[in-house]
């Protein structure tokens, strides 16, 4: 296709004439384009950081592939034009370079301790064997790893770590060593602690981040995907987890209470936050602008809401954004976003890979 835009570019600020070819963006005139949209706010297209389409609604593996693009397509509709897939129990690099569904980044399975993660999600294994399962699930994402950093232990009544210190970090240098970035589940203080100083990329939800951490994360410039929606359901998880597990339901209480500052102080250390909604199992398809008003609540700028949802998350994605000759992804508001952000509920036109969906 052919097309041509015109509104207000961001985050440049500045009312530009736009052309995309196929899957690529000139500002330069393309004779013959159809103009799409005149008028409104054009962002480059948004980013779900933390999203599961190979896990089904309730939690099991999807079946097949056309599972997989039906929940792709949620997410495309609301906006989503790049999803990283932090973990899938079903390989889909079919889907890589499907025109219908949003730009992939992906890790392979989860590696996770035996009998301690979500039945059928994780390649479950002991210390020996975490490094070699690293490498492997590196091999079987494209570019990510995604390390299940703790869990309840039942022994224990409580939140623990998966392995011990020394083989998380192990688990870290053997991502790292196999060219791919790891990131990691940690809802504990324990675990995201020895992860943090042992280099990781990113942290998932991160809700025992201490300030000490958020400092040594904006040093290091680890990223941190907060996952807020998901965070929200800690009250509801406590309280089936109350009769036989008091300690773990009080923790994560208090977890849950306590992360709206946690991210609030990450925000305003200078740590590189994104946004991921965690969809997939127990959260719906389709809440990126949920996930974006959530981060806006603890205290993020409407425009930092904006660049960890867009332009900020696709290039540290490695997806370029709306420069010439980028990739001809793109979502048009009517009304100016950074102003109200509650806009992003409802997207004027969808661009992926230079197409109208939606």
């Amino acid at each position: 296709m052919i097309g041509h835009l015109r509104g207000v570019l961001l985050p440049d600020d500045e009312e530009r004439d736009l052309w995309f070819v196929d899957d690529r963006v000139t500002f330069e005139p393309v004779p013959g384009a159809t103009t799409i949209a005149d008028g409104g706010y054009i962002v480059p297209g948004l980013v779900d950081a933390h999203c599961h389409i190979g896990i089904a609604p309730g939690g099991a593996p999807i079946g097949d592939i056309a599972q997989a693009k039906e929940l792709a397509a949620k997410d495309r509709d609301a906006g989503v034009l790049a999803i990283r897939d932090a973990g899938s129990p079903y390989p889909y690099p079919q889907l890589d370079d499907d025109p219908d569904v949003p730009r992939l980044a992906r890790a392979g399975r989860h590696v996770a301790p035996p009998k301690r993660y979500l039945r059928d999600i994780g390649v479950e294994v002991g210390a020996p064997d975490v490094p070699a399962a690293v490498a492997a699930q590196a091999r079987a994402g494209n570019g990510w790893v995604k390390l299940v950093g703790d869990w309840i232990d039942r022994s224990v009544g409580d939140l623990a770590p998966a392995w011990d210190a020394e083989t998380l970090a192990a688990a870290v240098r053997a991502a790292q060593g196999a060219g791919a970035r790891i990131t990691a589940h940690t809802f504990s203080e324990e675990a995201v602690a020895v992860l943090v100083r042992a280099g990781i990329d990113c942290v998932e939800h991160g809700t025992g981040l201490s300030l000490d951490l958020v400092d040594e994360m904006a040093r290091r410039g680890t990223a941190l995907v907060p996952t807020m929606i998901n965070i929200a359901t800690f009250g509801d998880i406590a309280a089936r987890a109350e009769e036989k597990f008091p300690v773990y339901a009080g923790h994560m209480r208090a977890l849950g209470d306590g992360f709206p500052a946690v991210v609030r102080a990450a925000y305003e250390a200078g740590v590189p936050i994104y946004v991921g909604t965690d969809a997939g199992g127990g959260i719906a398809h389709g809440r990126v602008a949920d996930e974006m008003l959530s981060l806006h609540f603890a205290g993020m700028s409407a425009i930092d809401v904006l660049r960890a949802a867009s332009w900020g998350a696709r290039e540290w994605l490695g997806f370029p954004g709306l420069v010439e000759g980028g990739l001809a992804d793109l979502v048009v508001y009517e009304a100016d976003p950074r102003q109200d952000l509650r806009v992003v509920r409802a997207p004027l036109r969808i661009v992926l890979r230079g197409r109208v969906v939606g």
